[in-house]
């Protein structure tokens, strides 16, 4: 009785109860757990060495890494007892549904093994002056390669982009609330003979597009515009066709507050876990976030590529 008693002391206190349920799915470390629950380094580690002290959980050194994880199951142990005792306790704790998002993120990353050597390719691309070499260049040849299709871009402003993929897209629907800026674009479209590309005055968050109409639906640093993010990303869902494919291109969450004044942002950009959520709540499913991008001059803003099918 003692042990039952102490383990649900130890199930009191919220952090502890957060970290038992995310380990309970998965060994993670101390730097993993810091991502997903947005905490301290310290105090992480200061919860894990009480549910350790209990025997609540365990860790297991891999190399340079230490995985913390919960016993194995055997009779009256520590996982049975989560397994029977969080199940109700979850559903007061209202950190748990981020949680779970939280962890597919980070075991994603986990897994992206290759993600590392890109990285460093990108970071080396451009460094070294070669004659031809872009990323205007690569854009090109890589939009060229894509599949006739239906497609929305969400937020177009003047359109580069709509132009770009009007190259190959068998069709390209431009939506912006701007007056000026669709004028614009439409009258750069006409000039450069793109007959598949039509701009369409309208709001992100309600596009003036037909349900299931659409093969691709593209959010370019324009989601954090939109009062409503989760709304454009319920709209796009409406307009994709079964097994379209929304992409989202925005910034990662920063703090810099000037940029609601200099841009006209509402959002100061989206965690990974964030944007997760909203796709993950608008029934998409093969979901993948993936920060690409870090400027180097100040406020060294970052950008996050988002994308699933319907």
């Amino acid at each position: 009785m003692a042990s039952t008693i102490k383990f649900l002391r130890l199930l009191a206190d919220p952090t502890r109860l957060r970290l038992l349920l995310l380990l309970e799915k998965e060994e993670l470390s101390v730097a993993e757990l810091q991502d997903i629950m947005g905490m301290g380094q310290s105090r992480i580690s200061s919860h894990l060495a009480q549910l350790k002290r209990t025997g609540a959980v365990e860790d297991r050194r891999a190399g340079k890494n230490v995985y913390y994880g919960l016993p194995e199951l055997n009779g009256d142990s520590v996982r049975a007892k989560v397994s029977e005792l969080t199940r109700t306790l979850a559903r007061d704790l209202p950190e748990a549904t981020r949680d779970r998002t939280a962890l597919k993120v980070a075991l994603r990353k986990r897994q992206d093994k290759a993600r590392a050597y890109f990285d460093e390719l990108a970071g080396k691309f451009g460094r070294t002056y070669v004659p031809g070499r872009s990323w205007q260049a690569l854009a090109h040849t890589l939009i060229a390669l894509l599949p006739p299709q239906d497609v929305a871009d969400l937020g177009a402003g003047e359109g580069t982009l709509s132009q770009l993929l009007a190259k190959s897209a068998r069709k390209v629907i431009a939506i912006d609330n701007s007056p000026k800026m669709v004028e614009f674009g439409a009258r750069l479209a006409k000039q450069h003979g793109f007959k598949n590309l039509e701009y369409r005055l309208g709001d992100i968050e309600k596009p003036p597009i037909a349900r299931n109409s659409i093969d691709l639906a593209v959010f370019s640093q324009a989601l954090h515009h939109a009062i409503h993010p989760e709304a454009a990303v319920a709209s796009a869902q409406r307009i994709l066709r079964k097994d379209g494919r929304i992409v989202i291109l925005d910034l990662l969450s920063h703090r810099f507050e000037r940029a609601r004044e200099l841009y006209a942002d509402h959002w100061l950009g989206f965690s990974e876990v964030h944007l997760h959520q909203l796709l993950e709540q608008n029934g998409f499913n093969k979901i993948e976030v993936t920060v690409v991008s870090r400027e180097k001059e100040s406020p060294h803003f970052q950008t996050v590529f988002a994308t699933a099918l319907k």
